[in-house]
């Protein structure tokens, strides 16, 4: 079986990132964490990478160094079947980042996140084209998504 795993590039917050990720999700823990030895690179004894699961996905942070930055190129998508999830999500992965339209947000190590209710989709791919715009019309005026309101958007078509 193939297996993919995400590769997170943090300068010098790799464990602390990962430890922060952990704590937010449930069924998550830190699988290994590898640190340099006499060959660097790094001074002996730092970390180098942190494996962790996030309720059963497997990712791996590295420290790699200031020359990269995240972008919103790349986002890990949460998705959730309730409002409470999207709160809960929203609150704790924004909190010392910043919140921005429809959904998005960058946690404080600037990693862009979708907190996404899981009838969004649905909703946006209806078979009648009123209500999925609705939907889609709805949506982009949010920050932090809300399931009452799309499905009343949905409702008015």
């Amino acid at each position: 079986m193939l297996k993919i795993t995400p590769f997170l590039w943090f300068d010098g917050k790799a464990e602390e990132a990962a430890n922060h990720y952990v704590s937010i999700f449930p069924n998550s823990k830190i699988l290994s964490v590898l640190r340099t030895g006499d060959a660097g690179p790094g001074p002996k004894g730092s970390v180098l990478t942190v494996a962790f699961s996030l309720d059963g996905n497997e990712v791996t942070a590295l420290n790699g160094g200031p020359q990269f930055k995240f972008s919103e190129a790349i986002s890990l998508v949460v998705h959730c079947k309730t409002q409470a999830e999207v709160d809960r999500y929203w609150e704790k992965l924004s909190a010392g980042g910043s919140k921005g339209d429809c959904g998005w947000l960058k946690d404080k190590f600037g990693l862009s996140w979708q907190i996404t209710p899981d009838q969004l989709i649905e909703w946006l791919q209806d078979a009648d084209p009123k209500r999925s715009a609705h939907v889609m019309r709805a949506m982009m005026q949010m920050t932090k998504l809300d399931i009452g309101t799309l499905e009343r958007a949905r409702a008015v078509a």
